[in-house]
């Protein structure tokens, strides 16, 4: 089965001590993410204040658990929003 593209855009909603208490955990959790094939990437807007997750799942619900399993959303360090990313233009394999 072919996997969708999500994006999960984030918006930090504790201040920066709590938040940074869950980073590493978040980190090993998109790595995880990444060993399971979910072809995962995480980073912060350089202005901070927020991020984005761009990963692959099977369907919108399946994004959904794997979003709520994040431990910045688990220990209510953000809101987000989870999108379907539908690519109309990539490199040719």
């Amino acid at each position: 089965m072919s996997m969708a593209w999500f994006v999960k855009i984030e918006r930090g909603i504790v201040d920066k001590p709590r938040f940074d208490q869950f980073v590493g955990a978040h980190i090993d959790y998109v790595n995880s993410l990444i060993g399971k094939g979910h072809q995962a990437r995480s980073g912060y807007w350089a202005e901070r204040g927020g991020g984005m997750l761009i990963f692959q799942a099977e369907s919108m619900e399946k994004a959904k658990s794997l979003v709520e399993a994040d431990p910045l959303i688990e220990n209510n360090c953000v809101d987000y929003e989870l999108h379907e990313w539908c690519i109309v233009a990539e490199p040719k394999s």
